[in-house]
């Protein structure tokens, strides 16, 4: 069945933070917006005709999640990344960024150390300092733009963390970590006794021939893991807010279970649970056409850029649609940059600064949109700097 991801819909006045919130955050609603991570296509139709007859029926009462919820995660985590689940390890949460919050809460108390990964998404820094938590910052190494991890530093720093944000695969770099370095990484943190929250959100976007493998699959990393998962990313259905945490090991599936429900947070989303589980059942054509797009259009912008504008330089990605730009050539400010991006070239990207540590020079540009607003977007950068370079 082909699916259609070239037609432009507007999406203005709908509520959209993408579109709706740029006059407040950015000054300007003239502005190609590629700066929030959620895509310009719509759903599945697959989602979309289950959300429809789930309308037709008219009551919207308090959710009971039914077997097919925990099913559904199941089956997909086993086809698609080879790790067997069990119902018994699945917890709701209303969206990722809360559970990482809900994590912070169960887990740790305020003065405690949280590691994250940086330059990474930015929620993970707010989310421990917001709690009162000891930020830890361990820097990723950049070589020639090939990101790996710097586990020397890591081993030294992992002696004052109690918990950990693992990014996987990685936002906004792109890599997709292999077995060894994700069997290094497990390794220091089961050393030093540390938890590990693994966001997996973007493991179903991956480019051929790397593999995502799930954290917690290794060894005896599930002792010491919980893991989050979402269709959210994968099949542009943020908005739905739903997602699921798995653990293994009993105390730590106790106390995130235990407090998710303490804060009144168990019931759901009607449409969410409904999208959650038809995405899992029935969205993987879709999938597969999807990746097909987006690597049609990354091999599109790295070309362009290429030819075009030279100066920036593309991070390759592994995985997600979310580009890291090296504008670091141009020898300006990141204010500067900002202002060149917003002003003249009236793209609206994501500055690499809110990513933390090694984000200076960088943005981070969200390239799913139908081609045709991709290639206005790359033509208006070219001519902002043709015209940047030229004084």
């Amino acid at each position: 069945m082909p699916y259609d991801f070239d037609t432009v819909y507007s999406r203005k006045d709908t509520g959209c933070y993408k579109y709706d919130a740029l006059k407040v955050f950015l000054g300007s609603e003239d502005l190609i917006p590629m700066w929030v991570a959620d895509m310009d296509f719509t759903t599945a139709p697959e989602i979309l005709a289950a959300l429809q007859v789930r309308l037709d029926h008219q009551i919207f009462g308090y959710n009971f999640r039914k077997s097919d919820f925990y099913d559904s995660l199941i089956e997909w985590v086993k086809k698609r990344h080879g790790w067997t689940i069990h119902r018994n390890w699945i917890i709701h949460t209303p969206g990722i960024v809360p559970a990482l919050a809900l994590a912070v809460s169960a887990f740790t108390e305020p003065g405690d150390g949280i590691l994250i990964q940086q330059p990474v998404y930015h929620p993970f820094s707010e989310i421990v300092t917001d709690h009162g938590r000891k930020l830890i910052v361990n820097q990723l190494i950049e070589n020639d733009l090939k990101y790996t991890m710097d586990l020397d530093t890591l081993d030294r720093q992992l002696a004052e963390a109690k918990l950990v944000f693992l990014c996987s695969p990685h936002n906004p770099v792109g890599r997709v970590w292999t077995q060894d370095e994700l069997l290094d990484f497990g390794r220091l943190c089961r050393k030093h006794k540390v938890i590990v929250i693994a966001d997996e959100i973007h493991s179903d976007l991956i480019f051929a021939p790397h593999k995502h493998i799930p954290f917690a699959s290794l060894e005896d990393f599930s002792e010491f893991t919980l893991t989050c998962y979402a269709p959210s990313k994968t099949f542009n259905i943020a908005g739905l807010a739903t997602s699921a945490i798995v653990a293994e090991n009993r105390l730590l599936y106790d106390t995130f279970h235990n407090l998710v429900f303490k804060r009144h947070l168990h019931y759901g989303n009607t449409f969410g649970l409904t999208a959650f589980e038809t995405a899992y059942r029935s969205g993987e054509a879709w999938l597969k056409e999807l990746l097909i797009y987006l690597n049609d259009s990354l091999q599109y912008i790295k070309e362009y850029m290429k030819m075009n504008i030279p100066q920036i330089k593309v991070c390759e990605p592994e995985s997600t649609f979310l580009l890291w730009l090296d504008f670091r050539q141009l020898g300006i400010s990141d204010d500067d940059l900002q202002k060149l991006m917003l002003k003249k070239a009236k793209i609206a990207f994501d500055q690499g600064t809110h990513f933390g540590l090694g984000g200076n020079g960088f943005m981070r540009m969200n390239y799913a949109f139908p081609r045709s607003i991709l290639t206005q977007a790359l033509h208006q950068l070219k001519q902002a700097l043709s015209n940047h370079l030229q004084g």
